[in-house]
């Protein structure tokens, strides 16, 4: 169906061929002319199977689910906006494969919880391929393009509040008397009243830089945290394992101290790990590890992966190149990576890597070197416009899943941009 023509006049008769809600719809919008040019029957292929109905309610069209986790990245909405907003645009709506207008809501915004649980990893990449196979084939992207890439690495922070000592104790206290509550567990103090104004005043105190005084009211929230910890395991010494996990986790606050490795920095969030990067307005950053490829000439990103274990960056390099060959088809012959990169132990064999700053470099290497800077803008972008400041995902496959929909967002709208910028031949879908 080629959906590039324009709307037909009043006086001639509308072709069966195209819906009611395309002849309301300008043809040359970017969302248009993207909903034109990707192949959404390769995902039908790739995740038919994960989206089957064993019995009871019939599964959500897949077209619809991969439409609303790219409007999710290129927008930067949650699953709860994207989901509303769906009902009052119609471009949206059109971009998803309706084609009537709608007036209800597609689906419950849990569902794409639900969905990307099915499709995994592995699914998410398939949407960010789809995107750079989309660019190639638009000639967006130029496969030469990506044998020199940039490569970095930034902070993933996570949706926690900055953990202190006396935050933590009395969030882990509060986690613990809600969950006995819901078990009907008597306990001999909950701390609710007191506990609540030991932690008023420790901020306070030390607002004031009197420091003894809001150390003497951190330790009463510790205090308070030991008691009620001891109470639940007297009176329920079997807990069943929700309730265990929460007390495995308080004990670890409860017990961690100041120059500890490996702390515990959340309650609900235990994956997150403290990250220093070197900034003089921001020394500790809380969440993952994100490396970043971008191709050297036109910032298109390539390759993108959420690690944990906040490893040395080098490590990181190894990886996301071998994503990148197998996103796009190509491997980078050059990259361009900062100090942080340096040895070649973890350098990945048949890729140059220039480090900057480590040498003088002549030439075109030169040239490709100094390009290195044109990924920071990228990672800007991506932290600010597409949601990678804070991730409100669940677990570590949230934050790779996260990872992937900022990429795919950033691309989207790199592909909406040129559209806009040139009115070449889109590839048009049966």
């Amino acid at each position: 169906m080629n959906r590039s023509s324009s709307p037909s006049s009043p006086s001639s008769e509308p072709s069966p061929s195209v819906s009611a809600l395309e002849r309301q719809l300008n043809p040359q919008h970017p969302l248009v002319k993207l909903s034109e040019s990707i192949d959404w029957a390769s995902f039908e292929t790739s995740f038919g199977r994960a989206t089957t109905s064993a019995g009871g309610r019939p599964p959500l069209p897949t077209r619809l689910m991969v439409g609303l986790h790219y409007l999710k990245g290129l927008y930067d909405e949650s699953d709860e906006s994207v989901v509303s907003k769906w009902v009052e645009n119609p471009y949206w709506q059109y971009f998803c494969g309706e084609e009537q207008f709608q007036h209800e809501l597609p689906c419950h915004p849990t569902s794409l919880v639900s969905w990307r649980k099915h499709v995994g990893v592995d699914g998410m990449e398939q949407l960010l391929k789809q995107v750079l196979k989309t660019a190639m084939e638009t000639k967006a992207l130029k496969p030469r393009e990506i044998s020199r890439v940039n490569v970095d690495t930034t902070v993933q922070e996570k949706a926690i509040a900055f953990p202190t000592d006396s935050r933590l104790y009395d969030k882990a206290r509060r986690a613990l008397v809600r969950a006995a509550k819901k078990q009907n567990i008597k306990l001999r103090q909950s701390y609710e009243r007191v506990g609540k104004k030991a932690l008023f005043q420790q901020s306070r105190y030390r607002v004031a830089k009197q420091l003894k005084r809001a150390k003497k009211q951190t330790q009463k929230l510790h205090t308070y945290l030991g008691r009620v910890i001891r109470d639940i395991e007297r009176k329920l010494p079997q807990p069943d394992p929700d309730l265990q996990q929460l007390l495995d986790r308080a004990k670890r606050i409860y017990q961690q101290q100041r120059t500890d490795s490996n702390k515990l920095y959340s309650m609900h969030a235990p994956e997150v790990e403290c990250i220093a990067k070197g900034k003089a307005h921001q020394r500790y950053e809380f969440g993952c590890k994100v490396a970043f490829v971008t191709t050297s000439q036109s910032n298109w990103i390539v390759g993108t992966q959420a690690i944990h274990g906040n490893p040395y960056d080098g490590a990181t390099l190894t990886p996301v190149i071998e994503q990148t060959q197998a996103l796009t088809g190509v491997m980078p012959k050059q990259a361009a990576v900062d100090k942080g990169f340096r040895g070649q132990t973890h350098h990945p064999q048949g890729v140059e890597v220039l480090v900057a700053g480590t040498r003088k470099f002549k030439g075109v290497l030169k040239r490709l070197v100094k390009r290195r800077s044109a990924i920071e803008p990228v990672i800007g972008h991506v932290k600010y416009d597409h949601g990678l400041k804070r991730n409100y995902l669940k677990g570590t496959h949230g934050d790779r899943f996260n990872a992937l929909m900022v990429a795919c967002g950033f691309n989207l709208r790199k592909l909406c941009r040129y559209f806009l910028d040139s009115p070449a031949k889109i590839p048009v879908r049966a």
